[in-house]
């Protein structure tokens, strides 16, 4: 696998991607029994914008770079934008947090994490970055792998009856994918059919998704919501167009959550013929 994310962070994708995943672990915090965050492909954690990676693509100046500044936000994309404040000094921007470590600066004491990550370089600095906190374990393996390891999940003996899952591959192998991304989610609602799930999917031409929609609007599950942001018009395959987070068993009325950050990335983010999308596939009864 050649992917590294340190090319994209915080890129547009990760914008919304982080902002949906953020809101998802603030819904679960509402209650005081703990739950538990599997990140299936999490990268190594922290990414330095001043990277040669990342100056190479400088996507984070139309990404995350576009929004630090700006003034009266909705509250979930300041949420977000605290979050990625955190890692950084007081007004600047050196880093940007991964998800496994947004993800665990969200928890409280009593949640638990698992962090995947394949690749071993990067697995390496994970595990460097959560060496001295007891609530994230990190795994260096295949996330699609880790279900049946953790799910249902424990803190030590006893059982944590809450979970979410968020699926984010490098989708090297394209279209091929979405048929484990399925499979997986499927999976995970056998062991566990309460978990959300939050997968992210790259858009390049909308219409070779139609299959992946259609499949997922029949999942064993109580419901399926799309999120998704166009930064231009989805007529080429050959650039990152967009990108979506399918979102199952999602937080009751997360569509309303969601909804005030769509037209902010519209306009601040946004090419000519940008767009969103905000839809139940499947609505709960």
């Amino acid at each position: 696998m050649n992917y590294r994310h340190a090319f994209h962070a915080g890129n547009h994708a990760d914008v919304l991607k982080h902002i949906v995943m953020l809101a998802m672990i603030d819904a679960l915090k509402r209650k005081d029994s703990p739950f538990f965050v599997l990140d299936t492909h999490a990268g190594r954690g922290r990414y330095l914008l001043s990277a040669e990676e990342s100056r190479k693509t400088a996507e984070a100046d139309d990404g995350i770079l576009q929004l630090m500044a700006l003034p009266q936000l909705p509250e979930v994309v300041e949420q977000y934008l605290r979050a990625v404040q955190a890692d950084n000094p007081v007004g600047a921007l050196v880093s940007y947090p991964g998800s496994p470590l947004m993800a665990a600066r969200a928890l409280r004491e009593q949640d638990r994490m698992a962090a995947c990550e394949l690749q071993k370089e990067e697995a390496a600095a994970l595990k460097e970055l959560f060496a001295h906190d007891r609530r994230v374990q990190v795994h260096p393996g295949n996330g699609y792998d880790s279900i049946r390891a953790f799910l249902p999940p424990k803190a030590g003996a006893t059982k944590i009856g809450r979970a979410l899952v968020l699926i984010d591959p490098p989708y090297e192998v394209q279209d091929a994918e979405y048929p484990q991304i399925l499979a997986t989610v499927r999976e995970i609602l056998t062991r566990m059919p309460q978990a959300q799930i939050a997968v992210w999917y790259p858009i390049k031409q909308r219409r070779s998704l139609q299959q992946f929609f259609r499949k997922a609007s029949h999942l064993p599950a109580k419901s399926v919501l799309l999120a998704e942001f166009m930064v231009r018009p989805d007529d080429s395959p050959l650039r990152l167009n967009g990108s979506g987070m399918l979102l199952v068993n999602a937080p009751w009325q997360f569509d309303q959550v969601i909804a005030p950050a769509l037209p902010v990335l519209k306009k601040h983010l946004g090419e000519a013929g940008a767009s969103t999308r905000l839809e139940w596939l499947k609505a709960s009864e």
